[in-house]
């Protein structure tokens, strides 16, 4: 491995630093285009919270976006509670800094405890204004050298098999490269054995539980190997490594981990442990893109294959992360699908979209999106502005 591959995230500690002047925090409301069912709960709108900040004279500006969903039942953190850690407790430290760069807020903001999803929302718009600032994409600034991405979609938990199939035929028809389906307990060997019958033996398949399982569950969960699945994402609860470990000793299929994965060290213990033979990389779960860069990194240079989930995003986020995974550790197809799986109306000028099942990877400056400002403002349902 060369060097070049353990620097993919240093290559922004040499912007310049400028002066947090103003942040705009906008919560938007996005319909889904159907109901979204895991394990956790059901989807039927987004609460989004977007984070726009202004630098220097006010003339760098840079957007992100927050993956923290309605309640605080993917993870401990919901809308509502980043909108106000990062109002009141966030900020205020970024402000007292005087000048920054985006690489410095993960340690600007450590001395507060989690809250990774809101701080990633910060991060990502700072990186996003020195890009712009510099007339740079991310995936140049990470070196990214291909052009697409293949792209895979999840298929959320149906009321029937048949329901089931008819979405899964109708996203094979879209030219989607991977199916990942959600499942729990009472909805699992079933249909994945019904949706292998229906897509055969060559399409890459998935499952993703959510943290639904338990320790005890090992031999049911070994049924799925007849299906020869890319892997079972995230069977046991996040906080049990050891028994994610005990898992993989029990089934074939590999074992992905998501949730439990919330920074580098976390990682480098799972795989120590055997717990995580294949990680799905979200950047708003680790704390924003360059902690992403470093799981990659790390994973790469241990053999695991990565892959980069999805948090229902609007453009801005999908953008990003379509940049982020043409990294060469992502090997697998991510869940970067098109802005249509999910929204009839996105905020951004040119949604995402897919191209014999792959995505481009994006080329213009910043993290690859420009925003449609009256879309934005069509689905805007508050907005707080936040001086320095």
């Amino acid at each position: 491995m060369s060097d070049h591959d353990h620097t993919h995230s240093d290559m922004f500690g040499h912007s310049t630093p400028r002066p947090l002047r103003r942040v705009e925090l906008r919560r938007v409301d996005m319909p889904l285009v159907t109901p979204f069912r895991t394990s956790f709960g059901i989807e039927t709108r987004r609460d989004v919270l977007l984070v726009r900040a202004e630098l220097g004279d006010g003339d760098v500006e840079g957007w992100g976006e927050c993956v923290a969903l309605s309640e605080p039942a993917y993870s401990a953190e919901y809308v509502e509670g980043a909108h106000a850690v990062i109002e009141h407790h966030l900020l205020p430290r970024l402000f007292a800094t005087g000048e920054l760069t985006a690489a410095q807020v993960g340690a600007e903001l450590a001395s507060i405890h989690g809250h990774h999803m809101a701080k990633a929302a910060l991060e990502m718009a700072l990186l996003d204004a020195e890009l712009r600032a510099s007339d740079q994409s991310f995936a140049d600034a990470i070196g990214v050298e291909v052009t697409s991405i293949p792209s895979g979609v999840s298929v959320g938990i149906h009321d029937s098999i048949d329901a089931l199939l008819a979405a899964v035929q109708g996203y094979i028809d879209d030219g989607y490269m991977r199916i990942k389906l959600k499942i729990q307990p009472g909805w699992d060997i079933e249909p994945v054995a019904a949706v292998r019958t229906l897509i055969g033996p060559d399409t890459p398949l998935q499952v993703d539980a959510n943290t639904a399982y338990q320790r005890t569950d090992g031999a049911h969960l070994a049924q799925l190997d007849q299906y020869d699945l890319l892997l079972i994402e995230q069977p046991l609860p996040e906080h049990d490594l050891l028994g994610h470990a005990q898992l993989a000793a029990e089934v074939t299929t590999p074992i992905c981990l998501d949730e439990s994965l919330t920074s580098v060290a976390v990682t480098a213990d799972a795989i120590a442990l055997g717990a995580c033979e294949i990680a799905n990389i979200k950047p708003g779960r680790v704390g924003g893109y360059l902690e992403a860069i470093r799981i990659h990194d790390l994973c790469r240079a241990h053999g695991i294959p990565t892959w980069c989930g999805g948090m229902l995003e609007t453009g801005i986020g999908r953008a990003a992360n379509a940049g982020l995974a043409g990294l060469p550790g992502f090997t697998l197809p991510g869940d970067i699908s098109a802005a249509s799986r999910f929204y009839e109306t996105d905020i951004v000028a040119s949604p995402i979209t897919i191209s014999d099942g792959h995505v481009a990877v994006p080329r213009s400056p910043g993290l690859g999106f420009e925003i449609d400002h009256a879309a934005l403002d069509s689905v805007t349902t508050s907005l707080a502005v936040v001086s320095g």
